[in-house]
């Protein structure tokens, strides 16, 4: 279930400049890629020299050529700048990474709390046994004290 989401608008300013760029540079590659391929045809005999003709098709060429590298830089600047407005804007993914890590957390301290209370348990068990051995033995060893110097 996808929601639509209502953005300021501001972002939704930046969002249809980002599509503009994207359409203006894809048609700027297309064009100058269509004419490289328009100025490679050989054409019948003109007015103008063939070497002058070819001369003015090389010079041609690479401008169109700097204008389909400049177009791709183009783009991909318009990928790192939507990198950054998505790293930036994208709320409900942080939000959602944040809520899992605190339910890892949160899993992770009910495991200890667990942990510690059984320790606590056992080591209560061993000190009453232990306090129950001793306060029984120490018992033992006044009546045999008493004994000793009852009988002596």
């Amino acid at each position: 279930m996808t929601t639509q989401r209502v953005l300021p608008q501001s972002k939704e300013t930046l969002l249809q400049s980002y599509n503009k760029r994207l359409k203006d540079d894809t048609k700027s590659i297309m064009d100058n890629f269509t004419e490289i391929i328009k100025l490679a045809k050989i054409e019948d005999e003109t007015q103008v020299a063939r070497a002058t003709q070819a001369e003015q098709d090389h010079y041609e060429m690479h401008v169109r050529a700097a204008n389909i590298v400049r177009a791709g830089e183009s783009l991909m600047k318009l990928v790192s700048d939507l990198k950054q407005f998505l790293i930036l804007n994208d709320f409900p993914s942080v939000n959602d990474a944040i809520s899992l890590q605190n339910q890892q957390l949160r899993a992770l301290q009910e495991e200890c709390d667990k942990k510690l209370t059984s320790l606590r348990d056992e080591i209560a068990v061993d000190l009453y046994e232990l306090e129950e051995e001793y306060y029984s033995s120490r018992t033992i060893h006044q009546h045999s004290a008493l004994w000793w110097t009852s009988s002596h």
